[in-house]
């Protein structure tokens, strides 16, 4: 049984390329962002999936690996995926959805909560397409209030 090919995938098909990248990571009240380059290879996995891997530094300059995988299930009608970096033990899975505009890629999961107290939190991260040569990453996490706080921004560019 092989699965046909949907516009969730062909969505994600863009994404395929070098690209180098620039993030700033909020570090907490009264201090400065931590800004990171790296770089990302995002392959194609027979149409239906796609496979980022990434190499950046962690706010100590050490090297950090992560790797994305994204999907679309059609009986689910979702983006499904998942995200594991070499420095966390954690695997992050996503489920996800297109905005009204198509531009955006929402993708939902859970994980630790930032207050160290044992509970979890609910995280987004936002892929947007500002043209076809640069995306943004955007990772936010929901407050109390229900609004969401962003904490980390990324600004990809194609590599030539």
């Amino acid at each position: 049984m092989m699965d046909e090919q949907q516009p969730g995938h062909v969505w994600l098909s863009r994404l395929q390329g070098e690209w180098t990248s620039e993030s700033h990571a909020d570090m907490g009240p009264d201090q400065a962002p931590c800004v990171t380059r790296g770089r990302e290879r995002v392959i194609g996995l027979g149409g239906l999936w796609v496979v980022c891997e990434g190499d950046a530094q962690t706010p100590d300059g050490s090297p950090m690996q992560s790797r994305m995988t994204l999907g679309y299930d059609p009986e689910q009608q979702c983006f499904v995926g998942t995200w594991v970096c070499s420095v966390m033990s954690r695997i992050w899975s996503y489920t996800g959805y297109l905005d009204g505009s198509e531009r955006e890629l929402v993708l939902d999961c859970e994980g630790p909560s930032f207050k160290g107290d044992g509970t979890t939190a609910r995280y987004q991260d936002v892929i947007a397409w500002v043209s076809d040569a640069e995306r943004t990453l955007t990772s936010r996490v929901l407050q109390d209030d229900g609004s969401w706080q962003v904490f980390m921004t990324a600004t990809y560019r194609r590599a030539a």
